[in-house]
């Protein structure tokens, strides 16, 4: 009842506009002075400045610089014209390119709404200069770019870790073969439409048009093996990584492809600051609220009820997938992340989940979650890029969302899907 309660506060407070950090905060101080009093209020600055130091976040706002350096880098025009000598020779080619360059920069950026944003704004004038629908156009870049929430780095992975105290290298492996298993199943979509509207090739396969933008990408490809090898070789750490990667970005902006000034640097910087600044919020508040649900053991009350009606693990995961898809209607990933994992963890457990298999669930419910009005903030902007109404692109979009809910299913019921490659080299 306490959490339903809370629930129900915090989304009266967002219906208002109130931003979620700000609803949170709120709902938290509310709850922790009618319950405890006024004089435990005077322990949560320290418990806001206890959550938003914590080590493992640090990665996200150098991931976040990270892929907005490459971005001003050139890194994404070079991805792209690989991608076109690689895919352009099929039908409805630009479509597959601009989803195998999605999966390429996913390695670099671990942001939905930084792919879509840096690829989306070169990809979907081209798709409808070359007589794509405009709504196909942006569903494909769309669906495509939630595929960054998937394949490492992830930054919904990292908030997860960190929230359910799972491994994030681990979570990071989990999530290599679902994220190529919906590329290719995107593409395939892609090239049913190609089919149905006789879209055209982009260009003849050439072996020496490939070996040329890939000699001019390589150091594009370079970066994700170095960073993500570190990581998975456990030579450096998730947060030792992101660092790395921003090292490594600026490196090749300013003394390889030499397309980096002072100008985008600075762009950049306040870019990775700003969504820094709301993760951070969100994590702080959301202490709060985590504070007072510990306190009257709202978590284990939950896992108890649900044990009670039920204890097979499948049926508990149909349960927390339907109820992760219609969060994530509501709520950004990040928040929902925040909220919902420290509630439901102990059910989790109780049931004899795995927390790194949970985790590329809720990742992968949250991604699909950017793609649902009303909150879909990947769909947006995809849909201000390609100057077309959410529900238009809507009505072609829900195929894609199709392939990924499609994944959702196959991870959740064939665990091997995401912890075969955690098996094998972790445990």
């Amino acid at each position: 009842m306490e959490m339903l309660a809370l629930f129900g506060f915090v989304l009266g407070l967002v219906v208002l506009n109130v931003p979620i950090a700000v609803a949170l905060g709120i709902v938290a101080v509310c709850a922790v002075w009618l319950v405890q009093g006024s004089d435990a209020l005077l322990n949560m600055p320290l418990e806001l400045y206890n959550a938003a130091t914590n080590f493992p976040l640090l990665a996200i706002p150098l991931f976040i610089l990270a892929g907005a350096i490459m971005n001003a880098s050139g890194i994404s025009s070079r991805l792209i014209a690989f991608a076109t000598a690689l895919l352009g020779f099929i039908r409805g080619g630009l479509a597959m390119v601009s989803i195998g360059a999605s999966l390429f920069f996913a390695e670099i950026s671990g942001s939905a709404v930084a792919d879509v944003a840096a690829l989306g704004s070169i990809t979907i004038p081209a798709m409808k200069k070359k007589g794509y629908p405009a709504p196909l156009a942006a569903a494909v870049m769309s669906s495509s770019a939630t595929l960054a929430v998937i394949i490492p780095p992830s930054i919904p992975m990292i908030l997860y870790a960190v929230m359910a105290e799972a491994s994030v290298v681990q979570m990071f492996v989990a999530g290599i073969v679902p994220g190529i298993i919906g590329g290719l199943g995107l593409m395939a979509m892609a090239y049913y439409f190609a089919r149905k509207y006789n879209l055209p090739t982009e260009q003849a396969f050439r072996w020496s048009e490939v070996r040329r933008t890939a000699r001019e990408a390589m150091w594009a490809f370079m970066l994700p093996l170095i960073i993500l090898g570190g990581i998975f070789g456990g030579i450096v750490t998730a947060t030792e990584g992101a660092a790395l990667a921003v090292v490594a970005a600026l490196v090749v902006g300013l003394l390889i492809y030499r397309e980096l000034d002072l100008k985008h640097l600075k762009e950049a910087m306040l870019e990775g600051g700003i969504q820094t600044a709301v993760v951070m919020l969100l994590v702080a508040t959301s202490a709060l609220l985590g504070l007072y649900l510990t306190e009257v053991q709202a978590p284990q009350k939950l896992a108890q009820m649900v044990t009670e009606f039920t204890s097979n693990k499948w049926v508990i995961l149909m349960l927390l997938n339907v109820f992760f898809l219609l969060i994530g209607c509501f709520l950004h990933s990040a928040a929902a992340i925040i909220l919902v994992i420290p509630i439901v963890m102990p059910l989790v457990r109780a049931a004899g989940i795995d927390p790194v298999h949970f985790g590329l669930i809720v990742t992968i419910n949250l991604g699909i979650g950017q793609q649902t009005p009303p909150v879909a903030s990947v769909l947006m902007v995809a849909c201000s890029i390609a100057k077309e109404s959410v529900w238009s692109v809507s009505r072609t979009n829900i195929y894609f969302i199709g392939v990924l809910f499609a994944v959702l299913m196959l991870v959740t019921y064939v665990p091997v899907t995401s912890l075969g490659l955690v098996e094998l080299f972790y445990r």
